[in-house]
């Protein structure tokens, strides 16, 4: 049974055999092939990666060749930009040389000058106010030659006006009603500056008048020492930071005042503070206080001279003078008066546009870093001081 089972699986064999033998003879051929072609495969392969890298290569040339060109591009940008910023600097500067090179002149004298300038003014503020303008020029003179007896630098017309004025300030207080005299500019810059109220002699009403206008959009209390709520005025005014003017006094003043003419303020809870007969109010920074009297030539007592500021404001005869004449171009010439009522308001106007310019380009020029060129801002507030520059001198 073996053996015969062995004979049938030789000739199962030997079927299979013969018939698996030309396929492995065909697997062996095919092999071959595919080994010359794997072999052909890789070379191609190896070709076509050395072209994808010279593809990379070219894209990263023209990528950077591209990005070169854009650069390049702002770069144009960039330098129009800066070639016409630096002909407006040019142009700007060119045309602000003489007039930064006359102010640097003037506030160098004026620097030198400062000490004697200042005591003269200081001593306007304290001791001119109730002198007519005959004495005040007297007195200003006396102080000058005490000066160059001294041999302390000063301005050879040193004055309260010179030193102090404040010209824009000025042409507001002459619209307002303030005489456009010396003597009245005087008072006004005296009003502006001291550190005690001023106590005006105004027979004339001049005064009176020119606080009433100056002070009308601020809300001005109006008050007299016969009023019986004069206190309660006087304390909201205080508390709120009101004007007050207080008109037609007699030669003596009320004890009561005298906290607010002292200024006897102090610090309560970190606030500022006044006592006001029975009442402690809070005492506002912008308060303001005016006294004006009728009277033509009043005594006053020393105890009040030194609590007030004792201002001459009785017309002079030049004062008249110039009041007379507004009246008569009002009448004569009303065209002449208006253009030049719009000509001094726009003269105004312009010097203080002016002087924000400056102050914003000074500052701007100390917080600038770098190229100058690139600030453009700072370009333009050149440009427009010299527009406003040509404005003014015009």
């Amino acid at each position: 049974t073996a053996i015969c089972q062995w004979t049938l699986a030789m000739e199962k064999y030997y079927h299979v055999a013969r018939g698996v033998e030309p396929k492995r003879k065909a697997l062996k051929e095919a092999s071959a092939e595919l080994e010359v072609t794997m072999a052909e495969l890789k070379v191609q392969k190896a070709k076509l990666q050395e072209v994808e890298d010279r593809i990379a290569d070219l894209e990263s040339k023209y990528s950077a060749a591209v990005d070169k060109k854009d650069e390049l591009a702002r770069q144009v940008i960039d330098c129009e930009q800066k070639l016409e910023r630096a002909n407006k600097l040019i142009s700007g500067l060119g045309g602000e040389k003489i007039r930064w090179g006359e102010s640097v002149q003037e506030l160098t004298i004026a620097f030198d000058a400062v000490v004697g300038d200042v005591l003269v003014a200081a001593g306007g503020i304290a001791y001119l106010g109730p002198f007519t303008a005959f004495y005040r020029s007297e007195l200003t003179q006396e102080w000058r030659a005490k000066l160059a007896a001294l041999s302390l630098p000063h301005s050879s017309n040193c004055s309260i006006v010179n030193t102090l004025a404040n010209p824009v300030k000025i042409r507001e207080w002459n619209m307002a009603g303030l005489p456009s005299d010396a003597v009245s500019v005087e008072n006004g810059i005296i009003v502006d500056k001291a550190r005690r109220w001023p106590l005006m002699i105004d027979p004339q009403g001049q005064a009176n008048k020119w606080i009433k206008n100056t002070e009308k959009e601020t809300g001005l209390d109006v008050v007299k020492l016969s009023d019986k709520d004069l206190l309660r005025t006087l304390e909201n005014a205080v508390q709120f930071g009101k004007p007050v003017l207080l008109e037609n006094i007699e030669e003596d003043l009320d004890p009561a005042l005298e906290p607010i003419l002292l200024k006897q303020t102090f610090k309560q809870g970190g606030s500022l503070m006044i006592k006001l007969g029975d009442s402690v109010v809070p005492y506002h920074p912008d308060f303001r206080f005016r006294i004006t009297t009728k009277l033509r030539n009043p005594h006053y007592r020393p105890e009040v001279c030194v609590k007030v500021t004792l201002l001459n404001f009785t017309i002079t005869q030049e004062g008249l003078e110039d009041q007379l004449l507004v009246e008569v171009i009002s009448n004569e010439r009303l065209d002449l008066q208006q253009k030049s009522d719009e000509l001094v308001v726009s003269l105004a106007g312009y010097n203080k546009q002016l002087k924000d310019i400056e102050d914003t380009m000074l500052k701007m020029l100390a917080e600038s870093t770098g190229n100058i060129l690139d600030d453009e801002e700072l370009i333009n507030v050149l440009a427009n001081s010299k527009v406003t520059s040509v404005a003014v001198n015009k």
